[in-house]
């Protein structure tokens, strides 16, 4: 009886073992499938940009409507750097007929503030571009209290570009940075006329106010200007950063207009000469097949 139960006892061992055995190997079969099947499952990627896309809308304020590039205290939008059809434009580098495929909604003072506006006028011609260069009257003000505070313009960017996405998940934005408001003063206070005009206080006084005062409360204020642009462009450069199909250009900020390159009426806004020199930054950027780097 001991050995027959002992005989038993084997058999059912043997069979304990089996399933065991066959029951690992299922378990690890079906592992390693789930691997090699998640393995083989195309990751995510970023969207292609398109170098050459087939109409533009640009939004923006003064320096889009090409201000005091032609005569006073007038805009002159047909030497846009954005749209222009006077200059060599983004618009006539990329476009067979920018007359027909290109829209101009910046408008002279606007702010951040107001890019939710424009944005909605740009959705509704549903381009395949969208060009934004905001942000100098923001820092433009009477007194530097009076700046906008760097959450409302992240808030009013981030709400325009949140707009643009649910209308036009497809349609690529170039950013331009806010240009350095400090080098225009240094460059623009070796005018006389230039400085007379300054001296009116219609043209960014937070800045320019008191252009030749070197005193340490003049020193103070210009920097505080200069520390707040800086932090538009931060703003800028990391919420376009979230977009895939968003490009933000840091040489707008980093170019150096010189005297030919502003207008010879208030020696601030961009000549048609600088305005050109806008639109080459611009293509350059929009037509490389890799993003700027940050």
């Amino acid at each position: 009886m001991r050995t027959t139960r002992g005989r038993k006892r084997s058999r059912f061992a043997r069979a304990a073992v089996a399933v065991l055995s066959a029951a690992l190997l299922v378990s690890g079969c079906s592992g390693s499938e789930d691997t090699r099947t998640a393995a083989a499952r195309p990751s995510p990627t970023r969207p292609a940009w398109n170098t050459h896309p087939a109409s533009i809308a640009s939004l923006g304020d003064s320096i889009t409507r090409g201000f005091d590039a032609c005569s006073v205290l007038k805009d002159c939008p047909e030497v846009s750097w954005a749209t222009g059809t006077e200059v060599d434009s983004l618009a006539r580098r990329l476009l067979p007929s920018p007359q027909t495929s290109s829209w101009n909604y910046a408008r002279t003072g606007a702010r951040m503030a107001d890019l939710p506006d424009q944005m909605r006028q740009a959705v509704a011609q549903r381009p395949q571009l969208v060009t934004v260069l905001l942000g100098a009257n923001d820092a433009c003000r009477r007194d530097v209290a009076d700046m906008t505070p760097v959450a409302s313009f992240r808030a009013d960017f981030e709400r325009s570009l949140g707009e643009l996405r649910r209308a036009l998940p497809r349609t690529q934005v170039y950013v331009a940075g806010v240009p350095d408001l400090m080098r225009l003063w240094s460059e623009g206070r070796k005018s006389m006329i230039g400085k007379q005009v300054w001296r009116l206080g219609s043209v960014c006084p937070s800045m320019l106010g008191d252009a030749d005062a070197t005193d340490e409360a003049a020193v103070a204020r210009r920097a505080q200007v200069d520390r707040r642009v800086g932090e538009y462009n931060t703003v800028l450069r990391e919420v376009c950063a979230r977009d895939a199909l968003c490009r933000f250009d840091g040489t707008v900020h980093g170019y150096g207009f010189t005297g030919q390159e502003l207008s010879k009426w208030d020696w601030f806004h961009p000549s048609p000469r600088g305005q050109v020199e806008l639109a080459g930054l611009a293509y350059r950027t929009i037509t490389s097949t890799e993003p700027p780097k940050a």
